[in-house]
């Protein structure tokens, strides 16, 4: 088992939809900024609308592209108009349909795992993200009607002790409990990282800079302790 080493816990802000709030993200220090490019969703902008705001970012913030069950085609012409995008795959996607729609593995992306709201689920982590080794992280999100933004945090403590993986926790986050959630994850994987909507907004796809800002401060809060910790471990390569 290795020993533990400091790693700055990267932050992606989601469901953005104006520019204000894509700049509050980046003032605040958010390491990527998402776009949900699925209809339904009351955070929803058009392939268009997210290329007009990614504009607005400097060098090294990641836009990340939101898709649910969209057709590879659809997939790639989006990620024409933003060459430096990441995809992230919220709906049933399988391995093959996430490979073939990042032009055969030549894009980035994130798969979201739906984790069980509560203990009567069973979900096997490690064996999804084996399922999924092509890509970038695996995004923890709680299981919830429809797909993503339900605001809703499911019980870290029934994760796996070790996923040989990088995370990115979701789901019900919020500048109150984000250091306990960060706390509790990050000795399970190989680094982890914060995904973050609903808790920093005024209303769905309106953020609040202010939360925002407290967010990323909780975020630096955790690091801070886990540096601190030196009996922390992280799993094995």
């Amino acid at each position: 088992m290795s020993t533990y080493t400091q790693q700055r816990t990267r932050i992606k802000i989601c469901g953005l939809t104006r520019e204000q709030d894509v700049d509050a993200a980046v003032a605040a220090g958010a390491d990527a900024v998402g776009f949900v490019l699925y209809p339904p969703s009351p955070r929803y902008v058009t392939p268009q609308r997210a290329a007009e705001l990614a504009r607005r970012l400097p060098p090294f913030v990641t836009p990340v592209l939101l898709f649910v069950n969209a057709n590879a085609t659809d997939v790639i012409a989006a990620c024409a108009d933003i060459p430096c995008a990441t995809v992230q795959f919220h709906g049933d996607e399988t391995p093959e349909q996430c490979f073939a729609a990042t032009a055969r593995g030549k894009r980035p992306f994130l798969r979201a795992a739906r984790i069980p709201l509560d203990d009567s689920g069973s979900f096997d982590l490690v064996k999804f993200a084996s399922d999924y080794a092509k890509s970038q992280a695996i995004l923890l999100d709680a299981h919830v009607e429809g797909f993503g933004g339900g605001g809703k945090t499911f019980n870290w403590s029934r994760l796996p002790p070790s996923v040989n993986s990088h995370l990115v926790l979701s789901g019900g986050l919020t500048p109150a409990n984000v250091t306990d959630g960060i706390l509790q994850v990050r000795p399970r994987a190989l680094s982890l990282s914060v995904d973050v909507s609903s808790g920093v907004e005024i209303s769905k796809g309106i953020k609040d800079a202010e939360k925002i800002h407290q967010f990323v401060a909780a975020v630096r809060a955790a690091d801070a302790q886990l540096a601190k910790s030196h009996h922390v471990q992280l799993p094995a390569a």
